[in-house]
């Protein structure tokens, strides 16, 4: 078989399986199998460029990063539904319907809480992806949705011209793993799965939109020049045959059946990957719809039923804390069972202290419940007729609940937040953070393999990093021996780390890397840092009275204390290697701009802070002196609008000694005693 052959008989193998794993849910190949087919038509197609084709499965990873988004022009609008929100207004629709369509047979499908899309392909082949935007004009999208594995890049046996609109949306089960990721590294948690799939469908750079996990699914022919259809429901059959995955329905003939199936579809939308918030009702016959016409904004034969937030009544039984990931406390209300939206409630969030205290959630008490975004329990209010005479306000707990240690408040927010150095239930973030590329630097220690020991509960504590046994590490799963010997040199090489990168992995709040180099070359060591009272830290340059506080009670904790004194055990480095070697900048605050030929900006803030100056990431009056590389941008402007100095390349490497030139004079330039 030759290479063309064989790329051709792996793109269709590919395509197949993506088919059968991202629409029909019935994959039959496993992971592995499919990756070690995808390798070896990136193998083929990187030592054969001329063979790769827009509709080859390697062309969803995600291609180069766009500046901007280009406008389209949709060749037939996307028009949004008119909203209905009960059984009244549902009849109002129906009798208009009526009034122009005889004996309408109405089509019922779920109404997905996603981001609308149109699709276009010419002569089978996907071309153009465009969000909805204003109906008339949206965004290309094209990159992006091309990531999204259930959309098929080449249809067998399409028209020449075929544009259809479906909805993007995020599964649950990829949000809760996404979200769980996002703790795991200390960001924002997304509210709702909608939120996120929008901020991945916007990515201007496709490989973070591919990571998103994205799915689609078609509900509509927008155009196409084939022969036309009679009804939705064989357009929707049609475009299954082509490979899509299309939105689920149901036919009836008259609206009270259509009601009757609405309520049971509210009942029933856990059952969904995706979260529902409403469903669609549409006349089925696409006679009568051109008949029925349109408004401006509305066509005239549909109709979205939003599904108003179920409220009942239940029972506090108990108000219990579970520790997150990043240390916040979080109170959960324990209620009796009550169903809602489909499903027995037994549970409510109560997000924060602030929450329970604004609405006097108390034990005991009698709420109204209803699922918020209708998936999360939440509790509306307090029945206050309803509450017993032995009830009291609720406080959160001084200490940890799972570690003992206490708790603090942040500073700006209502989060309460454990402060325990070896926390249980705060391992994997803590970890995952300590291994990180800015902290110990642990090459191959990332959140899969730092899942895996802590399941396997060969790690309870960033100390235990330093005492794993080969063999056993080498027993977990896609681990291996050579993985292993890897990992563990690593991890040896990690103890040779400076003070700073040892501070900064500890996670101690508001000491990121530049306070940690800070603190590391001002104290030396560890035990130096440790025994500094809050007015010698105050009185260092960058630590104000918050983060000074922050440290005295870090190093004051018995956790803190336990984990210092196993990892000086361990060997792990207690002490200052990059102390500065000279004043000469002190007193001078450096912005760095553009691109350096020599070395990066990190690489040249750190020569400039090894002398004492201030590497700050804004201009202002205060600025001594902007660097500017090639292509410098704003920064640059705002210093010449300030008259802040400016150093170009040649001039920064002579100022910090590693090029000839007359440092001295450029010196006396900053500090304002020489000519500009």
């Amino acid at each position: 078989m030759d290479i063309r052959t064989q790329a051709a008989q792996l793109r269709a193998d590919l395509n197949e399986h993506n088919y059968r794993y991202y629409v029909l849910d019935a994959p039959t190949i496993s992971d592995m199998e499919y990756d070690r087919l995808l390798r070896r038509l990136e193998d083929l197609e990187g030592a054969h460029p001329e063979l790769v084709t827009p509709d080859s499965p390697t062309q969803r990873v995600g291609g180069e990063a766009l500046d901007s988004f280009q406008e389209v022009v949709h060749r037939v609008p996307l028009k949004s539904l008119q909203d209905v929100f009960s059984p009244d207004e549902l009849l109002d629709f129906d009798r208009r319907v009526r009034e122009s369509a005889q004996q309408p047979e109405y089509l019922l499908e779920p109404k997905i809480d996603g981001l609308s899309v149109a699709l276009e392909y010419e002569n089978g082949v996907f071309v153009r992806g465009a969000t909805r935007g204003r109906g008339e004009v949206g965004e290309d999208v094209t990159e992006n949705v091309r990531t999204i594995k259930s959309i098929p890049l080449r249809l067998e046996n399409a028209p020449r011209t075929l544009i259809v609109r479906g909805e993007v949306y995020m599964p649950r089960k990829t949000f809760e793993r996404l979200n769980d990721a996002r703790e795991l590294r200390g960001e924002a948690l997304f509210a709702n799965p909608r939120n996120a799939a929008a901020g991945g469908l916007r990515q201007l750079d496709p490989k973070v939109a591919a990571a998103r996990g994205l799915d689609m699914v078609v509900f509509n022919v927008q155009y196409t020049d084939r022969a036309p259809f009679e009804t939705d429901s064989e357009e929707l059959d049609w475009l299954r045959s082509l490979r899509f995955k299309v939105i689920d329905y149901q036919r009836f003939q008259g609206m009270e059946e259509v009601q009757s199936a609405i309520f049971q579809l509210g009942d029933e939308r856990e059952k969904y990957p995706f979260d529902i918030d409403g469903a669609v009702v549409k006349v089925n016959s696409l006679a009568q719809r051109e008949m029925l016409g349109e408004t401006a904004k509305f066509p005239k034969w549909a109709a979205a039923y939003k599904y108003p937030p179920e409220q009942k009544e239940s029972v506090v039984e108990d108000i219990i804390v579970q520790v997150g990931r990043t240390g916040v406390l979080t109170p959960k209300a324990v209620v009796a069972p009550v169903r809602l939206a489909g499903t027995t409630v037994t549970n409510a969030t109560l997000h924060n202290q602030d929450f329970i205290t604004e609405k006097d959630i108390r034990i005991g008490d009698t709420v109204v419940v209803q699922k918020a975004g209708e998936i999360i329990p939440e509790i509306v209010s307090v029945v206050k007729e309803k509450r017993p005479d032995n009830t009291a306000p609720y406080l959160l707990p001084p200490v940890c609940p799972v570690c003992g240690a206490a708790v603090v408040r942040d500073e700006e927010g209502a989060h309460i937040r454990c402060t325990g150095a070896e926390c249980p239930a705060q391992l994997l973030r803590n970890l995952t953070h300590f291994a990180s590329r800015d902290a110990m630097d642990i090459e191959g220690l990332g959140p899969a393999v730092v899942e895996a020991l802590v399941n396997a509960e060969m790690v309870k504590t960033p100390a235990d990093l330093y005492s794993l046994d080969r063999a056993e590490v080498a027993k977990l799963e896609r681990m291996g021996k050579k993985s292993a010997d890897n990992l563990l040199a690593a991890i040896e090489r990690s103890k040779q780390n400076d003070l700073s990168k040892l501070l900064f992995a500890f996670g101690i709040r508001q000491v990121g890397q530049k306070a940690g180099k800070i603190l590391a070359a001002r104290f030396g060591s560890l035990d130096g840092l440790a025994q500094a009272t809050e007015e010698e830290l105050t009185a260092v340059d960058d630590v104000g009275a918050v983060t000074a506080r922050y440290l005295t009670e870090w190093f004051a904790a018995p956790q803190s204390q336990h984990l210092i004194a196993a990892l000086k055990a361990a060997g792990v480095n207690m002490d200052s290697l990059s102390a500065p070697v000279g004043d000469k900048l002190a007193g001078l605050t450096f912005v760095l701009t553009g691109e350096l030929s020599s070395c990066s900006r990190k690489e040249a803030g750190e020569k400039l802070e090894a002398l004492g100056a201030k590497v700050s990431g804004s201009v202002s009056k205060k600025t001594g002196c902007v660097v500017a590389g090639e292509a410098a941008g704003s920064k640059l402007r705002k210093a010449q609008e300030l008259g802040v100095p400016v150093l170009n390349e040649e001039q920064f490497l002579a100022l910090v000694g590693e090029r000839e030139g007359d440092a001295a004079a450029l010196l006396a330039q900053l500090r304002g005693d020489g000519e500009a």
